[in-house]
C-alpha cells in the first residue's frame, strides 16, 4: 500500500466511525425516505461539480448508465433506506456492527454468482461472525421486540450495498471514474427515492434545526461524498480483501460513539458479541 492509500484508508475509518450517530438524529423530524433524499441530493451535487473540476467524463453509454442506475438503486437508496428504518428502535453502534459485516456476505454473493462453494475458514469465519451478531442482539432484544425487526433489517441492508459493491467493481473493471459513477449513481438513487416517497404519499419537507441540518451536512460531505469515494477508490486499487480489514476497526469506534452519546450498555453478552463479530471479519478477510 502506498501512502496515498493509508491517506485513503484512515479517512474511510474516520467517515465510517462518525457517520451512524448522525443518521440516527435524521429518523423522526422527517420522513427516512426524504432525510436520505436531501442528503444524497448533495452529494450528487457535490460529485458533479468535482468530475467537472478534475474533467472526468460524465458522458456515457446507455448500458452503462442503466448499470450506474443499478448501482443506485442498491448502495445510494435501497441500503440507506433500510438503514435508516432500523435505527429506530436500536443504538446507532449496533447498526454499524452488522454493517461490517459486509466482508462475510461479499464471499457467499460471489460463491453463488460463480458457483463455487465457500472453503472451511470462510464457512467458519461466518459462523464465528453471525454468533456475534446474535449475542449482541439478545440483551436488545430482551429490551424490545423491535429489534428482531432491526436486525433483520440491517442484514437485508448490508445484502444490498454489498450488490452495489459487485456493479462498482465491474464500472472500475469498465475504466468508469469512481466520482462520474459516484455522480450518477446518487443522481439515479434520489430518482427512486423521489419515486418512493411519493408513493408513500409523504411531504417533501425539510426541518431547519441546527442539529438536524448539521447531522444532514455531515452525512452529505464527510460520510457519503469523501467516505464512497475512499472506499470505492481503494476497492479499484487494493481490492476488496484488504480494504476489508477497516471493517475490524470502525464498529468498536461506533460503539464508542454510542456509549458516549447513547449511554450504550456493555453487558457481557454485547462485549463477547463484538469481540467475534471483529474476530469473523478478521478470520474472513485472511482467508481471502
Amino acid at each position: 500500500m502506498t501512502r496515498r492509500d493509508y491517506l485513503l484508508y484512515s479517512l474511510l475509518i474516520f467517515g465510517w466511525s462518525t457517520s451512524w450517530l448522525p443518521l440516527k438524529g435524521q429518523v423522526g423530524p422527517v420522513d427516512p425516505e426524504l432525510s436520505i433524499l436531501w442528503r444524497f441530493m448533495i452529494a450528487a451535487g457535490l460529485c458533479f461539480i468535482i468530475s467537472k473540476y478534475q474533467r472526468l467524463t460524465l458522458l456515457f453509454p446507455v448500458m452503462i448508465h442503466l448499470k450506474i442506475a443499478l448501482m443506485g438503486f442498491f448502495m445510494f437508496s435501497t441500503n440507506f433506506t433500510l438503514f435508516y428504518y432500523a435505527s429506530e428502535n436500536v443504538a446507532s453502534g449496533l447498526l454499524a456492527v452488522v454493517w461490517s459485516m459486509t466482508s462475510v456476505i461479499n464471499i457467499f454473493m460471489v460463491a453463488v454468482m460463480t458457483q463455487s462453494k465457500p472453503n472451511y475458514s470462510q464457512l467458519l469465519a461466518s459462523v464465528i461472525g453471525l454468533s456475534g451478531i446474535i449475542l449482541i442482539f439478545i440483551p436488545e432484544l430482551k429490551v424490545s421486540e423491535l429489534a428482531l425487526e432491526s436486525l433483520i433489517l440491517c442484514i437485508a441492508g448490508t445484502v444490498s450495498f454489498c450488490f452495489g459493491n459487485l456493479i462498482s467493481r465491474s464500472l472500475q473493471n469498465q475504466n468508469v471514474p469512481v466520482m462520474s459513477a459516484n455522480s450518477w449513481g446518487m443522481l439515479y438513487g434520489c430518482i427512486i427515492l423521489s419515486v418512493y416517497a411519493l408513493v408513500l404519499k409523504h411531504p417533501f419537507k425539510i426541518v431547519f434545526e441546527q442539529s438536524y441540518l448539521f447531522g444532514l451536512l455531515w452525512l452529505s460531505i464527510i460520510s457519503t461524498v469523501l467516505t464512497f469515494t475512499c472506499y470505492l477508490t481503494l476497492l479499484g486499487r487494493i481490492g476488496a480483501g484488504r480494504v476489508g480489514y477497516a471493517t475490524v476497526v470502525f464498529p468498536v469506534f461506533a460503539l464508542l460513539i454510542s456509549t458516549i452519546f447513547e449511554n450504550y450498555s456493555w453487558t457481557p453478552l454485547a462485549f463477547a458479541g463484538v469481540s467475534l463479530v471483529l474476530l469473523g471479519n478478521f478470520f474472513m478477510i485472511r482467508t481471502n
